[in-house]
């Protein structure tokens, strides 16, 4: 406690010298005006004179102590409210008790109506000088209120929240927003104002209110509403042509006295948002302790998924990290990263492909890692269909490569990265996850090592997924091509990801198929439309949807578990775990088949796999 006031007196003390200065002078002023008021600017008494005279140099001091000991040094008088006043009131209130006090013990007389005069006018003047520097921001921007050089905003939420915004927004001078109306959904708040703002109604008067007062960006400040809630507003607010942002929740952790910590935290709206559910939480002390001074294998480490999962896996601090990539410019990216932010980490960046055993054996033999995360593989759908023998290649021996030898050289724990295109899949890619899955399942059975799968949708802004595709055609003046309007999925953000398939490791006892409670799909079409507005455009008038119709192997609804896997419930309240289900004997040698015949790229590979994925049917 003392150190952190030592701390702030030392940051501040050109700025107290200068209160004390102020303080000193406003004593000396208050107590000449009161003894004139008293004799109403006539002739004063010499005595008084002299009394005031002699008690003024000891009752300056109790002046600075008194001042000081109530606060009056220490407070930030920029974000100063009623309390800081009550602190002016009891400081003013003991400096005359303490006068009154000296006065009499030293037979220094004044009249009894000199201590009230003088109570009031230092409450007046001390409060003037701390005040002033809000008063004269209020009047700068009072001013500048309706300058042109200003964006013309809207805000939602009258809370805590909006008031914060609020107060940022007209304290700042260079803020560059103007808030010209509020709109909230407490009716009890309809037709009164905010700090002299407007609030004109719920959001059903968002299109009124941007026509009336000539909007052109909404800030929505309710940082505590759930994710569903705040994706119906942005639906609502996107029926204008207006920019959006968004005062997430992490403001409240930021520093209040910086000047900017409310306005810098205002973000635009992206399309993580349109998640409609709130983000997973995980328990970042079972992860940190399950990776610390581990050696911790990341095949695929330059992907989407990959580097994601070299991200988190750093702050963990491990003893080594090794990303391995077959594609040297993803991995040449994520390493310079890592080795830009975590420069003590031992990091190793290894080329190589999971299909040759000979190059991955190397890697398992030089540096026994503890962990495996197995991120490689060819996930595009429509590709895949095309090439089928590329991912049997790729997914299956693949993955088959990478157990064997974490089996072999006795890695504690082995995480598969699944997808719900594995259930009941339509098309190869997610029949070769399926059967990746079932590798790491019989593995489990057969090995030390705890092998296991963690599935889950799709992925916002990963290379290949649907957002990034709707951006290009937007940019490209459209049109945003839909399968069908029908066609749902389910949608999570990377880290959300990547947190699930570490805290999987942490759960992990052998052969589970984890899965995110990922909330309730989202329709392919209406997240094309909120993409349009999301960039200003109106959808089939200003971007044309177009559908095309369901690709060859693709799902009108994903699915994340099959019926005979079961749920069972993990310490996360959105991580179940799936049972494993029983798998033929003649897997293994039915697998070895597979990734020959795809060696030799045959004609029949789909038929093969179906054999072995026995949901999985070709047509």
């Amino acid at each position: 406690m003392r150190r952190n006031v030592r701390k702030i007196l030392y940051k501040k003390l050109p700025q107290i010298i200068l209160l004390c200065i102020a303080d000193l002078a406003v004593f000396l002023l208050a107590s000449y005006l009161s003894l004139a008021l008293r004799f109403d600017f006539g002739e004063i008494p010499t005595n008084f004179l002299n009394n005031l005279a002699h008690s003024l140099p000891l009752n300056a001091i109790i002046v600075l102590i008194v001042f000081y000991l109530t606060g009056l040094y220490t407070s930030v008088w920029r974000y100063a409210s009623v309390v800081e006043l009550l602190n002016v009131v009891a400081a003013c209130a003991f400096v005359e008790l303490f006068t009154l006090a000296l006065n009499s013990m030293f037979s220094l007389a004044l009249p009894a109506s000199f201590y009230f005069l003088h109570f009031v006018l230092m409450f007046i003047l001390i409060s003037g000088v701390r005040f002033s520097y809000r008063i004269l921001r209020i009047i700068i921007n009072s001013i500048r209120r309706y300058s042109s050089d200003k964006t013309r905003t809207l805000l939602f939420g009258a809370g805590e929240a909006g008031r914060m915004v609020l107060d940022e927004m007209m304290r700042n001078v260079n803020a560059n927003s103007q808030i010209m109306c509020i709109v909230d959904d407490d009716k009890k708040r309809w037709g009164t104002r905010l700090r002299r703002i407007p609030i004109v109604g719920g959001r059903h008067k968002i299109e009124d209110a941007v026509k009336k007062y000539k909007i052109e960006e909404i800030i929505i400040a309710i940082p505590s509403a759930p994710k569903d809630e705040i994706s119906k507003i942005v639906t609502e607010c996107q029926r204008t042509d207006c920019e959006i942002k968004i005062l997430p929740s992490i403001f409240r952790e930021m520093n209040k006295d910086s000047d900017t910590a409310v306005q810098d935290s205002i973000r635009p709206i992206s399309y993580e948002d349109f998640l409609g559910r709130d983000q997973i939480v995980v328990n970042n002390a079972e992860i940190f302790d399950s990776l610390i001074g581990k050696t911790i294998l990341v095949t695929g480490g330059g992907g989407s998924i990959g580097s994601e999962l070299c991200r988190q896996i750093a702050k963990c601090k491990p003893e080594r990290l090794i990303v391995f990539d077959i594609y040297e410019n993803n991995a040449y990216d994520i390493q310079q990263e890592l080795v830009r932010k975590y420069p003590e980490m031992k990091l190793e960046t290894i080329i190589g492909s999971v299909r040759d055993y000979q190059r991955l054996e190397k890697v398992f033999t030089q540096y026994h890692p503890d962990l495996v995360f197995h991120a490689a593989a060819h996930k595009h759908v429509p590709l895949m269909e095309v090439s089928p023998n590329e991912a049997v290649k790729n997914n299956c021996l693949g993955t088959l490569n990478t157990v064997k030898l974490a089996d072999k050289y006795k890695v504690k724990k082995f995480v598969l990265i699944s997808t719900d295109k594995a259930v009941r899949p339509t098309n190869v890619m997610g029949a070769t996850k399926r059967i990746c899955e079932m590798i790491v399942q019989t593995y489990d059975k057969i090995s030390e090592t705890d092998f296991v799968a963690v599935r889950f949708g799709n992925v916002l802004g990963s290379n290949g997924s649907v957002i990034p595709l709707f951006l290009k055609q937007i940019e490209n003046g459209g049109p945003v091509t839909v399968t069908d309007k029908e066609v749902t999925r389910y949608f999570m953000t990377i880290p959300e990801a990547v947190s699930l398939v570490i805290q999987a490791s942490v759960y992990a006892k052998g052969g589970e198929i984890f899965v995110l409670d990922m909330g309730k799909p989202v329709k392919i079409y209406d997240l094309a439309k909120q993409i349009i507005r999301y960039k200003g455009y109106k959808p089939d008038k200003d971007i044309k949807i177009e559908i095309t119709g369901l690709r060859p192997g693709e799902k009108m609804y994903e699915e994340m578990l099959m019926d005979e896997e079961g749920m069972k419930s993990t310490p996360n309240k959105l991580i179940f775990i799936g049972h494993p289900i029983a798998i033929k004997s003649t897997f293994l040698v039915q697998l070895e088949d597979l990734i020959r015949e795809s060696k030799n790229n045959s004609e029949a590979i789909k038929q093969s796999v179906a054999k072995i994925v026995d949901t999985y049917k070709v047509e």
